[in-house]
Parts: structure tokens; sequence; C-alpha cells
């Protein structure tokens, strides 16, 4: 799933995401578009990956989450989720 900011992505705004992402336990990959990116939001990101590779690792799954963090411009045209 596509996210995208126009301006910097804070931790608030990746707990956003984490939270989306938990209810969707379906989505593999997790992109993130914004100006900016903070050092926190990017850990905050990572730890999430982690933790869903360990819980799937303990349960028996096979399931990960790919994520991929893209800073610059922003596109209008571009579609996913708006924070």
């Amino acid at each position: 799933m596509l996210f995208k900011k126009k301006g910097i992505l804070t931790e608030g705004d990746a707990l956003k995401i984490v939270e989306w992402m938990s209810l969707h336990p379906e989505e593999r990959e997790l992109i993130v578009m914004a100006e900016g990116v903070t050092d926190e939001a990017k850990r905050r990101l990572w730890d999430y990956a982690r933790a869903v590779r360990l819980m799937a690792d303990m349960t028996g799954e096979d399931r990960e989450v790919r994520v991929e963090i893209l800073e610059g411009y922003v596109s209008d045209k571009v579609k996913g989720i708006d924070l």
C-alpha cells in the first residue's frame, strides 16, 4: 500500500500507518512517499516490519512486510492514501 504526505512524515504519522497496516494483514508491501521523513518515523516503520517477521516466525506463518521509504517530490497524480 502506498502512503503519501506532502511535508515531513513524523513518528505520529508512522503510527497511523502501522495502525492501518495492522487492520489489513493481507498487505505485503508498505511504501511511504514524503518530502522528508524523520529518523524516528523510519525506525517505527522498520520496527513494524521486523515485528511482523518475528510474529510470523513464532506462529509458523510465512509472512513478511517490505518497507520502502521514498523521500523527495510527492506528486498529486500518484494514487495512495494521503496522510
